[in-house]
């Protein structure tokens, strides 16, 4: 596993995004898996960075690649499951829509798993995905 720790700040998302897009690379990753990794990660580690630490925080970021690339987030925050909420009502306008939740919904549905768990005074959010497209 590829781990990279890094300062929990949107300014640092084109570092997360080198460090995944290295790995994914190394294993000859299809662009169109790629793409929809990117996305997922995004979201992810865009949340972190604004909402897990009241000010300053690290987030790990862990990423394995084979046949299938799992990719975990890690952080010391605010304890959240973002799993935990309903998927917002995509057939409402975005003004008839309370404010958040997309992000993560997108991710759910890029990927071919995800899970949360809280564990050593750690979120830790793991995405999974099929190399195959």
């Amino acid at each position: 596993m590829n781990t990279l720790e890094i300062e929990a700040s949107i300014n640092n998302w084109e570092t997360v995004l080198a460090f995944i897009e290295n790995t994914l690379e190394a294993v000859d990753c299809p662009v169109s898996v790629q793409n929809k990794i990117c996305i997922a990660a995004e979201e992810i580690f865009i949340n972190i960075a604004h909402y897990a630490y009241k000010t300053k925080g690290t987030a790990s970021i862990g990423v394995t690649a084979r046949n299938e690339v799992t990719i975990s987030f890690e952080d010391e925050g605010i304890p959240f499951d973002p799993l935990s909420k309903l998927d917002p009502n995509i057939r409402l306008t975005a003004e008839e829509r309370e404010i958040g939740g997309l992000g993560i919904f997108m991710a759910k549905h890029l990927m071919d798993d995800i899970t949360y768990r809280y564990e050593g005074n750690k979120n830790i959010l793991t995405i999974r995905k099929e190399l195959t497209p």
